[in-house]
């Protein structure tokens, strides 16, 4: 099975699917000549339904803890975003058949209950210290010293080492 396979077999990938096809929906039925609707609202719900996929994809990729949790906080605030500007489309007369607002929204809020469950099964433990200290498991914090800096390191020897180790190799040919 390949990877985009397997991604779309994610019910939390699944539902940000269906979120980005309901909004492509409901921004076609924004009247064209509206440009101000159509050079922010719309604009930028297209923006927010498309990265979450996208940002899902990037987590799934991906086995580290903060940048997993970096991916989910632009998730999240691209879904809260999308909620918030299907919600001002209520306010527009323009705007006809609202059921798509809310059938939007009842969809964003699935997928939020969806996406609690899936970060909550992200191995904190399997991380690089983040010296911003945003994405940091719990217990670790930006100023605590940093357990590789203790691995001494000297990438003269390293680069020799794999110049000697090819080295190797050719004679093991031959």
């Amino acid at each position: 099975m390949s990877k985009r396979d397997r991604l779309q077999q994610i019910p939390l990938y699944q539902k940000a699917e269906q979120i980005l096809k309901i909004t492509m929906g409901l921004v076609e039925i924004v009247p064209k000549e509206n440009e101000f609707l159509q050079e922010t609202t719309v604009r930028f719900m297209m923006e927010n339904a498309m990265i979450i996929p996208a940002k899902i994809a990037g987590a799934c990729a991906i086995d580290l803890y903060d940048l997993k949790m970096e991916n989910a906080t632009l998730i999240r605030k691209a879904a809260r975003d999308l909620y918030v500007q299907a919600g001002s489309l209520r306010y527009e007369e323009h705007v006809t058949d609202k059921d798509y607002i809310s059938l939007l929204r009842n969809e964003i809020e699935e997928f939020r209950l969806l996406f609690v469950d899936w970060v909550e099964n992200f191995d904190q433990w399997n991380y690089i210290k983040d010296n911003w200290g945003l994405f940091n498991p719990p217990g670790v914090s930006a100023n605590d010293k940093d357990p590789d800096e203790d691995i001494p390191f000297d990438p003269d020897a390293f680069f020799k080492n794999m110049e000697d180790g090819e080295d190797d190799e050719e004679d093991d040919e031959e």
